[in-house]
């Protein structure tokens, strides 16, 4: 089977479709199935055209969809958004991480309108496609014979703080439960690879985490975020890292496995 993988689009459905066009996705005659490695939505402008073009997908059982922690992220304010009135708590991560603004235009809302009736919107976007025909479907990882797809990384104990420079693997992380898989898909998967969490004999295949750190900071070539940054695929051993950090690049890196 021939795979087209992306990762980290964030509702950016215009440059997806040039990097799948260009990848010759839409001209291959031969079988072949979409991966997705989380995070649909939240940058981008698109989110309406991603997700009519993911319930596309899925209509025709063309594409495996991984969740990713900005899946996570609007299951969390959705669940928070009725409260967000009366506990007097400034969401900034739900601004700053453009969850707010994705929701707002999935279900049509003014922010006004959203503040005023949380509850109401909440149960709206619950009843909403996205909960109800995409997130269900969402998995934590996909493997095929020489490959594993996940967002950030598979679960692994991290050093605490929100950029561990080190990372230990676990037994058996194919059965990790919620809050492990949850972590992991926070997890920079390069750094993991750099530390020596991987799967034996296979490529893990992730996003998440913008692929200039690797070139940058672990293959020292170029720079993080100058004009010298490198967002094209990261390869090392046992790893295949594909953000590329859309929102600053304007490229969605898209890789063409077949396992």
């Amino acid at each position: 089977m021939k795979y087209y993988v992306i990762a980290d689009i964030h509702g950016y459905y215009s440059k997806t479709v040039e990097a799948l066009r260009a990848a010759g996705y839409y001209d291959d005659p031969a079988p072949h199935k979409l991966i997705i490695c989380g995070d649909l939505f939240d940058r981008g402008s698109e989110p309406l055209e991603m997700q009519e073009f993911v319930l596309d997908l899925l209509s025709r059982d063309e594409v495996i969809l991984i969740r990713g922690n900005h899946e996570d992220l609007m299951e969390d304010l959705v669940e928070d958004l009725p409260y967000i009135m009366n506990s007097g708590l400034p969401y900034t991560h739900h601004y700053r991480n453009g969850t707010v603004k994705t929701l707002l235009r999935l279900i049509d809302a003014p922010l006004v309108d959203a503040l005023a009736r949380p509850k109401y919107y909440a149960n709206k976007m619950k009843q909403g496609k996205f909960f109800q025909e995409i997130l269900p479907l969402m998995q934590d990882y996909f493997e095929t014979e020489h490959y594993v797809f996940v967002h950030g990384w598979i679960p692994a104990d991290a050093l605490p703080g929100p950029n561990p420079s080190m990372y230990f693997p676990i037994e058996d992380w194919r059965h990790a439960g919620e809050a492990q898989w949850k972590a992991a898909r926070w997890h920079n998967g390069m750094q993991a690879a750099k530390c020596g969490v991987l799967v034996p004999n296979k490529t893990v295949v992730c996003g998440h985490f913008h692929t200039s750190y690797g070139h940058a900071r672990i293959e020292g070539k170029g720079s993080e975020w100058g004009e010298d940054a490198d967002f094209s695929p990261y390869r090392a051993e046992g790893i295949l890292c594909l953000d590329g950090c859309t929102a600053a690049s304007g490229i969605v890196n898209c890789a063409v496995l077949e396992d």
